[in-house]
């Protein structure tokens, strides 16, 4: 039945993410599908602002689907169609790598949150920076942001924050689904956060050289921390206008990348002076064996996931019984999301490099 099948959706605009969300924070899915037998809306996992999935479309005379859903959750929410039982995507969505492949999104906003926002302010840009890594023996993409006016003052130089996405997701995660720029453009217009650079590699994909060949989707990343001191820093180091020393560089991450930042960032305190965890990494950091060197380690969690984030909570604390500048943040209503991670981030960026 599937072949032949016609997609379309409604309420195309710039973004059709946007044409679906409602004033009332429903937001509504359509899909044209008029040979199918069954279509439902699944939403991208439990922490999700759209509910549990999958939930059930209605069929019109036309052969569309639809559903509305919510009101949803603020932030930006993966999402998929189950048409006869085969995952497609939403052709009126943009797609967006999550899950370990290209997904629909929908964002929501927050009444209140516009630091993510595209303002009317001076912007920085993002590039893509390629590289050879002989660690990983591969050919790698990092996503590089720099402040405004980066390439007109030719004598500047500037601080680095090493950020990094979460499980199934890329190097584009923070630029796409984080907003990272206007994040940045609007706290460095604002003169709340220093100019800076921010690095962003894939830290699901990082295997050692020789192993076996990652699958797509899939996760190896065992030499990724070597891969960062050892290539990544002193490759950006000399390609970007760096100031190349430890109280100017930062590490930070999400989930997955959360226990990467830890983990990079405590044991090479000689390179990197500050360190951000969000929604992770409290479990299997020794706070014993941590130095003091580190100008601040701070985490942060969703109130929704706080709960099994007490690992997190409980190593700030021992961090502050060892002399460690530590802190402990967390936002309510949020869970293990963008939106958390935003707000993290918004936080976060201001108190790096003496600002």
């Amino acid at each position: 039945m599937l072949a032949g099948m016609r997609f379309s959706v409604a309420l195309i605009l710039m973004s059709a993410v946007w044409g679906q969300v409602r004033e009332d924070g429903k937001v509504t899915f359509s899909l044209k599908a008029p040979e199918a037998r069954r279509v439902q809306l699944m939403p991208g996992g439990d922490d999700n602002g759209l509910g549990k999935g999958p939930v059930e479309m209605a069929r019109d005379g036309a052969g569309a689907w639809t559903v509305t859903v919510g009101p949803a959750v603020p932030g930006f929410h993966y999402y998929w169609f189950l048409v006869d039982g085969l995952a497609v995507n939403d052709p009126g969505s943009k797609a967006y790598y999550g899950w370990g492949r290209e997904t629909s999104g929908v964002d929501v906003p927050e009444k209140g949150f516009t630091v993510g926002d595209m303002k009317d302010v001076p912007h920085g840009e993002v590039r893509s920076y390629w590289w050879h890594s002989k660690v990983t023996g591969m050919w790698r993409r990092a996503m590089v942001y720099t402040p405004p006016g980066y390439d007109r003052s030719r004598k500047a130089r500037y601080p680095v924050l090493y950020l990094q996405h979460g499980s199934g997701e890329s190097e584009r995660g923070w630029t796409e689904q984080g907003k990272v720029n206007f994040i940045l453009d609007n706290l460095i217009a604002e003169k709340k956060a220093a100019p800076m650079i921010v690095v962003m590699e894939n830290g699901m994909v990082a295997p050692r050289a020789g192993s076996a060949a990652v699958a797509p989707g899939g996760r190896r990343n065992e030499a990724f921390g070597e891969m960062v001191v050892q290539e990544l820093v002193p490759e950006i180091d000399g390609a970007y206008r760096t100031k190349a020393k430890a109280e100017s560089r930062a590490v930070a991450g999400l989930s997955m990348g959360a226990g990467q930042a830890l983990e990079i960032g405590l044991k090479n305190q000689e390179v990197f002076g500050w360190v951000g965890a969000f929604s992770g990494g409290g479990r299997g950091v020794d706070a014993g064996t941590v130095g003091t060197k580190v100008k601040l380690v701070w985490m942060s969690a969703g109130s929704v996931e706080a709960a099994r984030m007490k690992g997190g909570r409980e190593l700030v604390e021992k961090l502050k019984g060892r002399g460690v500048k530590a802190e402990w943040h967390e936002y309510e209503g949020t869970a293990h999301e963008w939106q958390t991670w935003r707000k993290s981030l918004a936080e976060f960026a201001p108190r790096l490099f003496g600002k």
